[in-house]
């Protein structure tokens, strides 16, 4: 179990890593060599922003080709895959030319690896949790499942870092022609790590377990074509037809989580940054983002493993009503200019967002069955990044510029938590069914 966790806790760090890459771009990068220098600082951060976005729309299309991959040949397979992908697309960024050099073929092709980046990402994350949570212990899975969250703030930490320390080494100058593209460049590592996936960890027991069921229990095949030993229906197919009830839920309860998540990292960056915003320098901004992702990482596991003792939903809906609360306090430090009032908010959102992410890959694992469990928890998962995390920057932007006031956004985030609070408690019902002998 140790090795598993690690490996899923090195594959999901990776991967999220190249994912935010992105993020800080589109913020501090982005707006300035992939538009044109016609647009305002405003309306270029906006059409930035946009292609972070579609990331986010692609990641529900990735969990349906992995989780049909993942639920048919294998969540190691599916899991290797998405690795592979990621790391071709991240690297290629890498690589790209700028408008001035080619104009709108470059914004094009930036949208384009952006989104293979939202396809990989979309099956990312069902692989390496189940990899994890199938193999767990029954009341261990709350903590098992949470080294596969803490990539998430693990590659805020590593994408952050690697732009101070290019920052920091070159001049202005040097960074936005070279300096940013050397830590796209290290994405490759992630061919690496798919490699070792393929050569050296095991299928989960749950999955060899479904194999054997389904070759000891062949269906009628039609006449004259001999025996069918594969199930009729594809699993996305059938996760639609019969989990869409609780694959809306966990998008729901996802909700919450992706939007106060990208609000702090992403826009609260580029709103601090922005000379028509709070004018701080970036790299004080970065830093402390660094510092609440660092922050949130053993918070994670914490309450992934609070999770096996109370209850998942307990935590859970405890963390959407703090959050709520929060994101009303949140504006008010980060615009006090305080380096260390803001830091302290960006902290407190993280760890307040911990109560959720942390048992959420146990939470989503035990609410299908085996046979569409890589589907059904990936499209749940993925719907609520695409709704929530794709749109919370440009929303905030879009209610800061036209209101000139960042209540909104804390209006935002409480509406968000809302939903997400009242998804939790429906799943009490019906879609919560003890399928895998998940705590209550």
């Amino acid at each position: 179990m140790t090795r598993l966790a690690l490996t899923g806790l090195a594959g999901t760090s990776i991967e999220w890593f190249d994912f935010y890459l992105y993020g800080v771009a589109s913020a501090l990068v982005f707006p300035a060599l992939y538009f044109p220098k016609s647009l305002s600082p405003a309306l270029a951060l906006s059409a930035s922003f946009s292609t972070f976005a579609v990331g986010f729309f692609a990641r529900p299309i990735g969990a349906a080709l992995f989780g049909h991959l993942g639920d048919r040949a294998g969540r190691k397979a599916a899991l290797v895959a998405a690795l592979v992908l990621m790391g071709l697309a991240t690297t290629l960024i890498g690589c790209l030319p700028s408008y001035a050099a080619v104009g709108p073929l470059a914004p094009a092709l930036l949208v384009g690896l952006r989104f293979l980046q939202g396809l990989a990402i979309g099956g990312q994350w069902g692989g390496a949790m189940l990899l994890v949570v199938e193999s767990a212990p029954a009341n261990r899975r709350g903590f098992y499942g949470s080294f596969a969250q803490v990539g998430a703030p693990i590659g805020v930490v590593a994408a952050n870092l690697a732009f101070l320390l290019a920052s920091a080494l070159t001049t202005p100058a040097d960074f936005l022609s070279w300096g940013w593209r050397v830590p796209f460049l290290l994405s490759v590592a992630l061919i690496g790590l798919a490699l070792y996936v393929h050569r050296r960890v095991d299928e989960t027991p749950a999955f060899r377990e479904l194999v054997a069921a389904r070759d000891a229990r062949p269906r009628e095949a039609p006449a004259g074509r001999g025996v069918a030993t594969q199930p009729a229906r594809s699993p996305i197919t059938e996760a639609i037809v019969t989990e869409w009830r609780t694959i809306l839920l966990a998008a729901g309860a996802y909700l919450a989580v992706q939007v106060s998540f990208y609000v702090s990292i992403t826009f609260v960056v580029a709103y601090g940054a922005a000379v028509d915003g709070l004018g701080l320098s970036k790299d004080a901004l970065l830093t402390a983002v660094l510092i609440a992702s660092a922050v949130t990482a053993p918070a994670l596991l914490f309450f992934g493993a609070l999770s096996d003792r109370f209850g998942r939903r307990r935590i859970y809906m405890g963390g959407s009503v703090l959050m709520a609360l929060w994101a009303f306090g949140l504006f008010p430090l980060i615009e006090t200019r305080s380096p260390l009032l803001i830091t302290l908010a960006i902290c407190v959102t993280q760890t307040i967002n911990g109560m959720m992410y942390g048992p959420q890959a146990a939470l989503f694992g035990e609410l299908f069955r085996t046979r569409v469990r890589y589907s059904g928890a990936s499209l749940g998962y993925q719907f609520g990044s695409a709704i929530g995390g794709a749109l919370a920057p440009l929303i905030a932007n879009t209610i800061r510029t036209t209101f000139h006031s960042t209540f909104g956004i804390s209006l935002y985030i409480a509406v968000a938590c809302v939903i997400t609070f009242g998804s939790v408690a429906r799943l009490t019902g019906p879609a919560y069914v003890d399928r895998i002998a998940p705590p209550t």
